[in-house]
């Protein structure tokens, strides 16, 4: 993983923030400017046993309107990566100028599976209790949240608003793990584990013997909870229409099944979601950035600003 966090004293903090415009940022314990608007903090978690990082993108205006607050999209990382994913291969920091809201990118571990571990940390709290609080204490985030991810990111933004309703006023999910006991699929996030040196029962257990466990953080599963949440889920059909970049077209194309069956478990619901469900396309950042930008009206719909 990648990790650009640093430690840095009050003062440091001090002279960078106001030198970026970003003065506010008094009231974060360890933060450091990596940008005119952007900052990463260090959030001392006791979820997760250890300090995690949260990137953060402020508004234009923060610094210059000091009782206002703001409304927040958290955006969420993908397996293998971290926190600065976003930032990395987007051009988020330029999307949002001039937009009234805050950006949080909250670190979700090496296998960007938000959740709650049988064998260790919790993310979930992490990123629904932790980083919220850190937000409307030292940024002045108000209550008004919409979350987007990409792959276990994707899982994660459907799987918090499914088991916190009305925490979010919309999600996205950009190719996105959205039935975790679909055929197949219990496998291939065993592997996803497996492949950063984890024991796979440490994420929620046997997939039969915790079968309960499984359900219980399960996005199709949970799916009544996203009643009242304007939703968003895009996903390729991978191979079948494919380029040839097979890698990532064969990931796409197991997790195909998977996101039909969540939006099909919406429909027999009445729940309504906008799909876009297009064929070919592979697991990657090319098909995510436009997706995202497909999305984005509903998240602003969603935060309360203009499109």
């Amino acid at each position: 993983m990648h990790r650009r966090t640093t430690g840095v004293s009050r003062r440091t903090v001090t002279k960078a923030a106001a030198g970026a415009g970003l003065a506010v940022l008094l009231g974060a314990r360890t933060a450091a400017a990596v940008g005119s608007r952007t900052v990463d903090v260090s959030v001392s978690s006791a979820a997760l046993g250890r300090s995690a990082p949260v990137r953060l993108i402020l508004p234009s205006g923060f610094g210059s309107q000091p009782t206002r607050t703001y409304p927040v999209l958290y955006l969420l990382h993908g397996a293998h990566d971290d926190y600065t994913s976003w930032t990395r291969e987007t051009d988020i920091e330029a999307f949002t100028e001039g937009r009234d809201l805050i950006v949080a990118m909250p670190d979700a571990g090496p296998t960007g599976i938000p959740t709650a571990w049988r064998g260790g940390p919790d993310y979930e709290t992490f990123q629904l209790k932790e980083v919220p609080a850190l937000l409307a204490r030292d940024y002045r985030a108000s209550g008004v949240r919409v979350v987007a991810g990409v792959s276990t990111g994707g899982y994660g933004a459907m799987a918090h608003a499914a088991r916190h309703p009305g925490m979010f006023t919309a999600a996205a999910s950009y190719s996105g793990i959205l039935d975790t006991m679909a055929p197949g699929v219990p496998t291939l996030m065993d592997a996803i584990v497996a492949r950063e040196n984890l024991v796979p029962t440490s994420l929620w257990g046997n997939p039969f013997l915790n079968m309960l466990t499984w359900r219980d953080f399960n996005p199709r599963n949970r799916a009544a909870g996203l009643r009242g949440t304007a939703l968003y889920v895009s996903s390729g059909s991978g191979l079948a229409g494919g380029t040839g970049d097979w890698l990532p077209e064969a990931l796409e194309s197991a997790l195909w099944p998977s996101a039909h069956a969540f939006t099909d478990t919406l429909a027999l619901q009445r729940i309504p979601v906008t799909t876009h469900f297009y064929a070919g396309g592979g697991h990657s950042w090319a098909y995510w950035k436009q997706e995202f930008t497909a999305s984005w009206p509903l998240l602003a719909r969603g935060l309360g600003v203009p499109q």
